[in-house]
């Protein structure tokens, strides 16, 4: 029995991975659809949303089954809890990578994006995609030195969003409000995904150490 329990919890962990790396290949297809105008891979990941929700509902329903019949303690139950809030900002993520595609779908067959912008953005994504990435493998691997260096990573996401805001205001922007607008939100869109990925590395943290590390742009996860 114990040996089957502690199967339902690796194969836990092994879902909330492979949701991982859902939402990062969501990211990468949103990106691309961002950046080429393509209407079919946005259209790919808006339909493809859905199935990441299921994988978070299944985890959940899991998780909350192990609790009430198994009565997990110490790293069993860190790992339980983990996975339920890592499962959370997982789903997030992949809500962000719809709002890349969705965008990309209400611009088209124009770009959301003016040409000048559009390397950040190129940059953006592809960070985001290797911070998912990351985060999966951190999760499989329970490589608590990879977490805690995941957040340098997500640094240089935070600095591209930061400038955004200066090409904006700057007097040389050409592309009126509603482009500022795009760009705003959708370089907030990429800040966050980064920011939560950051998390559900945390959590692997907490599961091997039982300690949560403090890592900056926790809020409202």
């Amino acid at each position: 029995m114990r040996e089957a329990y502690h199967d339902q919890l690796e194969q836990l962990a092994d879902q909330l991975a492979d949701m991982t790396g859902m939402v990062a290949e969501a990211m990468q297809n949103a990106t691309a659809a961002l950046l080429q105008a393509d209407l079919g891979l946005a259209e790919q990941v808006i339909s493809g949303d859905q199935k990441v929700d299921d994988v978070r509902s299944s985890i959940e329903e899991q998780s909350y089954a192990l609790l009430a019949l198994q009565a997990p303690v110490a790293t069993d139950l860190r790992t339980v809890l983990a996975v339920i809030h890592a499962a959370e900002s997982v789903e997030r993520m992949g809500d962000l990578a719809l709002h890349v595609a969705k965008a990309a779908r209400r611009r088209h067959p124009a770009s959301a994006l003016p040409e000048d912008v559009q390397p950040y953005f190129t940059e953006m994504g592809r960070i985001a995609v290797k911070l998912a990435n990351e985060a999966a493998s951190i999760i499989r691997n329970k490589d608590v030195d990879r977490a805690r260096s995941l957040e340098d990573e997500d640094d240089a996401m935070d600095d591209i969003h930061r400038h955004l805001f200066s090409v904006i205001m700057d007097k040389e922007w050409q592309h009126g409000v509603p482009a500022a607008v795009d760009v705003t939100l959708l370089g907030r869109f990429y800040e966050r995904f980064g920011d939560h990925a950051v998390s559900v590395a945390k959590r692997t943290v907490f599961v091997v150490t039982g300690r949560m590390p403090g890592y900056g742009g926790d809020d409202n996860l």
